[in-house]
């Protein structure tokens, strides 16, 4: 008869298995939907083996006691950290989640590409994760409500919880009839992998073909990539959780969504939260023009290209809500 410690050993060690090879493959033995229930019924808690390459993404940030710092570097992080902060904004938010704007099907593929990049796996996820939130603000089964969860938890705790790393394709079935996009999902660390052997290569590139900006590969690694992406993660997990404790409510949502300049900074524009709850299918944030909202801006030259067009307007609905609301108080 097997021994009851041998087989919860065999179970711990095909479970750390399948969470290794989750690292490459984000749907290693998750995309049945019978997977996702179970899982979906599960407590939430941490789980440590699957989230070893989140943990060294952090580490990664102590590099910099070993490599130093140069300008090159420091400005590279802060360029790579806004560009791709409008990666996550303008296309996993706006486009992936909401669809507020149209585009080709290869710059699709583009911006999905390039959110990669963010290292917030992929654009399916993201967006999938995203609806439900939607659907569930700070209800007890939203996955990141600083209400139900409390503030750690709804801004880093949540997403080492092996319950919310698989995609929900019935979420986003009208991304999953694309292929690409689905292949770019699953293989959700090929791109940042890519991403941080080329930095490191540009950075030995100019270690020795320009030694008097004093940069190196290494420096470029850990700021580049590390550093940039670490904060661009915080920067953006902080409307998981700041925008719905701090801030104004000018509309009614029936959750906790906040208006925040300070958040609208660090995010491009996102911090118009409450704003965004109310009309989510709406391309701008900011509806005055006193609410800063540069990803807008930014998306809208991009239309001017061709790139991408039929941008949905705030709807005039958005302003005589707001107006209403301001007389009656």
């Amino acid at each position: 008869m097997p021994h009851p410690a041998n087989d919860n050993t065999a179970t711990s060690n095909r479970s750390a298995l399948v969470s290794i090879l989750q690292w490459f493959d984000s749907d290693h033995g998750t995309k049945a939907l019978g997977d996702l229930k179970a899982l979906e019924a599960k407590p939430d808690r941490v789980e440590w083996v699957r989230t070893i390459p989140f943990i060294i993404l952090h580490a990664g940030c102590l590099g910099v006691l070993v490599t130093g710092w140069s300008w090159t570097a420091v400005g590279t992080a802060v360029a790579l950290y806004f560009v791709r902060m409008f990666a996550i904004t303008g296309f996993y938010h706006r486009y992936f989640s909401h669809r507020t704007f149209s585009t080709s099907r290869a710059w699709q593929f583009v911006l999905a590409v390039w959110g990669a990049a963010c290292v917030q796996k992929g654009a399916l996820w993201w967006a999938a994760t995203h609806r439900h939130h939607h659907q569930h603000s700070d209800d007890p089964v939203d996955k990141h409500s600083p209400r139900q969860h409390g503030f750690v938890w709804s801004h880093i705790g949540w997403i080492t919880s092996s319950k919310n790393f698989p995609t929900d394709y019935g979420r986003v079935k009208d991304l999953a009839k694309f292929p690409e996009l689905v292949f770019l999902n699953r293989y959700d660390t090929l791109v940042p992998i890519l991403f941080a052997t080329l930095l490191f290569g540009i950075g030995k590139l100019l270690q020795y073909q320009a030694p008097s900006l004093g940069v190196t590969g290494g420096q470029m690694l850990v700021w580049g990539f590390f550093i940039s992406t670490t904060v661009l993660f915080h920067g953006t997990a902080c409307i998981n959780s700041m925008a719905h404790v701090f801030g104004k409510k000018r509309y009614a949502t029936g959750d906790d969504s906040r208006n925040s300049f300070i958040l609208s900074l660090i995010t491009l524009g996102e911090g118009w939260h409450n704003n965004h709850h109310q009309h989510m299918t709406t391309v701008r944030q900011g509806f005055y023009w006193w609410e800063l909202d540069i990803t807008y801006y930014l998306l809208k030259v991009m239309s001017w290209t061709g790139l991408i067009w039929d941008l949905r307007p705030v709807p005039t609905e958005a302003y005589n809500r707001a107006k209403h609301l301001s007389q009656g108080r």
